[in-house]
């Protein structure tokens, strides 16, 4: 972490909406197993008093067995030279190959545990705080049903969890 300095929530100065609409990875786990995918569906805000993040993940996603059975996960932004690697973990599934082997990522953990990887530009810890799952009937608009799930498989999880820790790449 010696290339990182470690910021408030509150400074993160980069455009979180673009950051994540342009991909970031979610990751969970532990340090002997863990797993991480791409995703470009989520949002910053500040809720119950704390900043927070909330992330979707499809249920049969193997990232989201692993979001489901820790307290905390990552967020890392990675800057354009890394949309091949973004590509591949948003494609392949880590339970059939191994994500950071093939893509040359270095994980590193938080004092928490947590992975997160080293040629990100910004990282944040989260603590899960909720978690539900969408529900058919309280889509107000049925079309986006349709358009987003339809026979593409089983309505996102969400997860809500506070922003515990930030780093950012030291320039």
């Amino acid at each position: 972490m010696d290339n990182f300095k470690k910021l408030k929530a509150t400074e993160i100065t980069q455009n979180l909406i673009g950051l994540i609409s342009k991909s970031m990875l979610i990751t969970a786990g532990e340090r002997d197993n863990f797993n991480t995918m791409t995703a470009s569906w989520g949002g910053v805000a500040f809720l119950w008093n704390k900043p927070v993040v909330f992330i979707f993940v499809r249920p049969e996603r193997y990232t989201n067995y692993f979001l489901e059975n820790t307290d905390t996960f990552s967020l890392s932004f990675f800057d354009d030279s890394y949309k091949k690697q973004l590509l591949f973990c948003g494609t392949k599934s880590g339970k059939d190959v191994d994500k950071v082997k093939e893509t040359g990522l270095t994980p590193l953990f938080t004092k928490e545990g947590t992975p997160i990887f080293a040629e990100a530009e910004l990282l944040l810890e989260c603590k899960k705080l909720y978690v539900d799952k969408f529900n058919e009937e309280f889509f107000l608009d049925k079309d986006m049903l349709e358009q987003f799930y339809g026979e593409k498989g089983g309505l996102h999880r969400i997860f809500i969890a506070e922003v515990t820790n930030v780093w950012q790449k030291d320039e």
